[in-house]
This record gives structure tokens, sequence and C-alpha cells, in this order.
């Protein structure tokens, strides 16, 4: 008489967890024609940080509804844009003319800044994260990460903005105050890694350090 396997796993395809060399553990399954798929990655690199930051921030109330004012206020440079247009306005009222360039200058640097990163982002070409350990918490034009646009455009507007309302004092004072909150907001809602938004900042500043230059040769 012939007997049959009642092994479940001969039934209905193989399902195994094993343990990679660096001790990530990862669960596979295989399909009954032999096709394996990855139903699980543990974060690595950048990715854990992201998931360090939101397990320690975003569940704090206020916390998500601030990052998505700060995402909209930044997005496309808009709103920087906006305050720098306001703040020229007003100084041509007081017929303060230097402080109308330097407005209008702000203006220009966090435009310059943004289509900076828009052009690097097609060259780079890298993935914004994608894990499931990581929440995404607010909507992104594009699915490009590296630099982040709204760190770089950041930068620069409060770098200008700031030397517009008070000199150099007034740069470090707002880049200080406006730049940090920035990046952090961008790492919370899971649109950006630390290196995208580290990297935006140092281009920002270079986009304002050349806006200053040339108002010094030209002016």
């Amino acid at each position: 008489m012939s007997t049959e396997s009642t092994d479940p796993s001969t039934e209905l395809g193989e399902r195994e967890t094993y343990r990679a060399p660096q001790g990530e553990e990862r669960e596979t399954s295989r399909a009954p024609q032999g096709e394996e798929r990855e139903t699980y990655r543990a974060p690595r690199g950048e990715e854990r940080i992201l998931v360090g930051v939101q397990s320690a921030l975003a569940d704090r109330p206020g916390v998500i509804s601030a990052a998505r004012g700060l995402s909209h206020l930044g997005e496309h440079a808009l709103g920087w844009m906006g305050l720098a247009a306001l703040g020229a306005i007003a100084a041509a009222r007081t017929g303060d003319e230097e402080r109308k360039r330097r407005y209008v200058e702000a203006g220009i640097g966090a435009f310059g800044a943004h289509a900076a990163s828009v052009v690097l982002k097609r060259i780079v070409r890298r993935k914004r994260p994608n894990h499931r350990d990581i929440s995404i918490g607010v909507g992104t034009p594009s699915k490009l990460s590296f630099p982040s646009s709204h760190a770089t455009s950041t930068t620069a507007a409060a770098i200008l903005l700031g030397r517009a309302a008070a000199g150099t004092s007034g740069a470090v004072a707002a880049t200080a105050v406006v730049v940090p909150p920035m990046l952090l907001s961008r790492l919370v809602l899971g649109v950006h890694y630390p290196s995208d938004v580290a990297a935006g900042a140092l281009i920002g500043a270079a986009s304002a350090g050349a806006v200053i230059a040339a108002d010094k040769l030209y002016k």
C-alpha cells in the first residue's frame, strides 16, 4: 500500500525564516513552483534613523500637524518668496531702497536654490524612503529624494531674509530658528533621508552665499 506525505510544507509551499549574516532576520515565502518572495526586510542604514526619529517624535501632540505646516510653507519655495515680496513692499513704502533690494534678492535666492535642487534630483535620481516601518505623513510632487528641496530653499531663504531684516546677525538668528525644524520635519514625515536634508542645507547655504557675493560685487 502506498502512503502520501501529510507534511503541509509539501502541500502548500514552504515557509521559512532565516537570519542574514549581519543578524538581520527576514521571512520569505516560497511558492509551490519554487518562486521566492521577500515579505519583510528590517530597516538598515538611514532607514533605521528615520524609524528612530518617528518613534521618538511622531506620536507627540502637534508634531505631525506642525511638520505638515512647514511642508506646505516650503513647497516650491512659494512661502519664502511670498515673505520676500512682502518685505520688499514694506521696505519700498518706507523708502529704504537697500532693504528692498535685499528682500528681492532673498526671493530670487530662494527660487534659485529650489531650482538647483530640482536639477540635482533629476541627475541623482535617488528614490524617497519606502519601507513598511517608515510612515509617510505628507504627499510629495515627485518620487525623487536627494537633495531635499525644502531644506535647500529654506536654508537659502532663512539666510537672505534674515540678512534683509537685520543684517548678518539677522541671518544667523533666522538660520538657527528656521532651518533645524524644517530639516527635522522632513524626517518626521518620512519623505527624506538624513543625508537628503543635510545636503540640501549645504546647497542652500552655498546659494545664499552666491547671492550675497553677487550683491557686494554689483551694487
